[in-house]
């Protein structure tokens, strides 16, 4: 094939950076190297059939009753009969929602883990180092602007289909929330607080534990809550690589074009999405909004408090 003449008012069409090729060339890699990423997806493997499996060991009604006390611990009554609620629709939608629901949620608790393991360090130094924080913002920026089928590609060739590829997709979906809001929380806390520690003695990984990270909890909270809420939206577009569960169950129904299993797929991952929305934001309500009450003396616990130092 002739070279193409270069054309000053059409310079793109002569122009080719090998991106195509660059990238054929990380595919055969993947494939001749397999042996090197099998250890990492059967770490992966391990921690989501452990979560999956401890979930569907539970009945579901002690599942509810679970979900539905951890809510009224962390945010109230009114939330836990919300949360109760949602569960219960969740469970009477079909057969098998249940069962998905725990898959689903599995595959969740699995990615906030290791974007937790991951971001949270990843947040903290960044909050510390404006160089850091300088180096990080494009990738952040470039991870939170690409369209997130974009991630299936590259995983799925050194990887493979299957749920350990939809965590890893998660994960850098659901990843920039918790490291931008950890560094803006650490960043938030007043210098003068820091500096009241460091004059009482404190060294820096004490005024981290006992200062700052405390202080940035709330702002810390909201970015885990952001990150649970765009895991479990990443779950239907995971379904394109076999990532089992309720997104899995939406992708088949808009193959066949059945409605009715769309609709029990689409209304159990609202569900799973208001339950764990209530339950993170109580996590992150300050001690003012609870009266200035410590954990135990509210919900379900301090209830139990209560009649012990009652009987007492």
């Amino acid at each position: 094939m002739a070279d193409k003449t270069f054309d000053w008012l059409n310079p793109f069409g002569s122009i080719d950076l090998g991106i195509a090729n660059w990238a054929d060339g990380i595919k055969q890699w993947a494939i001749s190297n397999r042996d090197l990423i099998q250890p990492t997806k059967r770490f992966f493997e391990t921690v989501i059939t452990g979560i999956e499996s401890a979930l569907h060991s539970v009945p579901p009604l002690v599942m509810l009753a679970v979900l539905v006390l951890v809510a009224w611990q962390t945010a109230g009554r009114r939330t836990a009969i919300l949360v109760g609620a949602c569960l219960l629709i969740l469970g009477i939608l079909a057969p098998e929602a249940w069962g998905l629901a725990m898959t689903t949620l599995a595959i969740v608790i699995a990615s906030v883990i290791l974007c937790v393991l991951i971001g949270l360090p990843l947040g903290v130094l960044a909050g510390k180092s404006d160089r850091f924080e300088a180096f990080i913002r494009p990738i952040l920026d470039t991870m939170q602007t690409i369209p997130a089928f974009v991630y299936l590609v590259p995983v799925v060739m050194m990887i493979g289909i299957g749920n350990v590829s939809g965590v890893i997709v998660t994960i850098i979906f659901a990843l920039p929330p918790l490291v931008r809001l950890t560094s803006l929380g650490i960043r938030g806390v007043n210098p003068s607080v820091v500096e009241a520690a460091r004059a009482f003695g404190a060294s820096p990984g004490q005024i981290l534990r006992k200062v700052e990270l405390p202080l940035a909890t709330p702002t810390i909270l909201a970015g885990l809550n952001q990150t649970i809420m765009l895991s479990l939206s990443m779950v239907v577009i995971a379904s394109m690589i076999a990532v089992k569960g309720l997104g899995n169950e939406v992708l088949r129904a808009m193959g066949r074009l059945d409605a009715g299993k769309a609709i029990v797929g689409g209304l159990g991952i609202v569900m799973l999405a208001i339950v764990l929305d209530r339950i993170t934001q109580g996590l992150g309500r300050s001690g003012r909004d609870k009266g200035h009450r410590h954990w135990w003396q509210t919900g379900p616990v301090g209830l139990l408090t209560g009649l012990f130092a009652k009987r007492g």
